[in-house]
């Protein structure tokens, strides 16, 4: 990182897991114009409390709720299912049970930020082979969760997607000198995902959902350190202003990364009427891609998923990438953080390749691995990302992008693929499971066996809001 500016390896800290580039139908070049209603990113305006109501106050003047009451809540003006805790294992089972279409292949899509550009690549080129699933369901994580909405609607946004990560720059996303919250502001990005997030997205996304089929987003709530999963389709299908804030609120939120980028404030409200803001921020801070909660990843908790098979795009290396640090304090955390969240993603990794041998689930792993050898010392550099797109691209047409699980658990057919990410899926011991029910035949897929049954009954929380 030697020759760079402050503001550009701090930068490279942060894109680590920021999400690089927001999908939108056109992409001109950077939007300097900063608007009054891009001042604070926020799902809906805060209500004033009534006279006397929850008049207690917590940090930064914010007014103090509970685990209790967090848990309970729900987003203000909006009713229905459209959140789950994230590490709750019954009520993720309840959500997959009452999806249709989630025996069909699923897509989880990694963060990575400017990385992202792999996955966007990929999913074009894997549209032109004319082999790309119909997706039951798909999970996005940072800049998993910027392609998801347009990988769940279809082929159609490949166009969308390749415009959106080939063409932007570092302007498009963010500009130095931010608040308190943050050290930047994020005001371009979220002009960038208002645009991009459009009534008509959400009616198309209404409508797959309709299907039964579910598209996930994961951020993370700083107050309760907990994993949220939002599903958004069904946030679309309540449609209307509120529905279409709060969408592009958690799109944001999953990609601000902490202390870099500014948290986004949720309004909500508790059974008792009581009316507070939640602090959303970076899925990827408690974890850098979503198959499913934690304690059944661990072992803790049994969770059935009724796919055959599962894709998993890791936006990211997995093997070093030696590079000299100079002796300043941002060059030393921007390595430090690069290995930090190598070493995260690995370790899910490995839970994940253990959840899929305990279960049957053929688990499908693509990454940026050796056969992508370009390197770039700037960040949301074009041409790095404009290669790194036909990398995917080209991956995704030639049906080489993804590597199964062999019997030992390491990734299997994938030259090149990395040999810390065959380590990593092989790196959990089996636990014994209960059989699972055979899945119908399906083009591209062999029924299999040996899954865990029903998740056992565990605290609900966060259920149905």
């Amino acid at each position: 990182m030697s020759g760079l500016t402050k503001p550009h390896i701090l930068l490279c800290a942060a894109v680590l897991t920021l999400a690089a580039g927001t999908p939108q139908a056109s992409v001109a070049g950077p939007d300097r114009a900063r608007s009054a209603a891009a001042s604070g990113p926020s799902a809906g305006a805060m209500p004033a409390p009534p006279s006397g109501a929850h008049s207690s106050t917590g940090p930064g003047g914010r007014v103090a709720f509970t685990a209790g009451e967090w848990s309970a809540a729900r987003p203000e003006g909006l009713r229905g299912a459209l959140r789950i805790a994230g590490d709750d294992a019954q009520a993720f089972q309840a959500l997959i049970d009452g999806a249709a279409a989630a025996a069909q292949p699923w897509l989880v899509l990694s963060g990575g930020g400017e990385n992202g550009a792999f996955a966007a690549g990929l999913l074009s080129g894997w549209s032109e082979a004319g082999t790309r699933p119909e997706f039951g369901v798909i999970t996005g994580v940072s800049t998993g969760a910027l392609i998801a909405p347009f990988a769940f609607v279809g082929t159609r946004e490949d166009a969308v997607l390749k415009d959106a990560y080939t063409t932007i720059s570092a302007a498009d996303v963010f500009e130095f000198g931010g608040t308190s919250e943050a050290l930047t502001d994020t005001w371009p990005l979220k002009r960038r995902i208002d645009r991009a997030v459009s009534p008509a997205l959400l009616k198309a996304v209404a409508a797959e959902h309709a299907k039964g089929r579910r598209l996930l987003v994961a951020t993370t709530e700083v107050d309760a350190e907990r994993p949220v999963l939002w599903d958004m389709g069904a946030i679309a299908t309540v449609g209307g202003p509120k529905a279409l804030a709060l969408f592009r609120a958690i799109v944001l939120a999953s990609s601000a990364v902490p202390g870099v980028f500014p948290p986004v404030m949720v309004d909500a409200v508790s059974p008792g009427g009581k009316a507070f803001q939640e602090m959303h921020a970076d899925g990827g801070t408690t974890g850098q891609f979503y198959l499913a909660p934690s304690p059944a990843l661990t072992g803790e908790a049994r969770v059935r998923i009724p796919a055959s098979t599962i894709y998993l795009v890791i936006n990211n290396k997995l093997s070093p990438d030696f590079q000299m640090a100079t002796r300043t304090t941002l060059s030393v955390l921007g390595r430090a953080l690069s290995a930090a969240i190598k070493a995260q993603t690995k370790a899910s990794l490995a839970l994940a390749g253990g959840f899929a041998r305990r279960t049957g689930l053929d688990l499908q792993v693509a990454e940026i691995d050796g056969r992508f050898g370009q390197t770039t010392a700037t960040p949301f550099d074009q041409k790095y990302m404009q290669a790194l797109f036909a990398h995917g691209e080209r991956l995704g047409r030639d049906g080489t992008a993804f590597a199964g699980l062999t019997p030992e658990g390491t990734l299997a057919g994938q030259s090149g693929a990395g040999a810390d990410a065959a380590l990593a899926t092989g790196a959990i011991a089996d636990a014994p499971s209960a059989p699972r029910a055979e899945a119908a035949p399906r083009a591209g897929a062999t029924p299999r066996a040996g899954a865990a049954p029903r998740a056992q009954p565990a605290t609900r929380e966060m259920a149905g809001r």
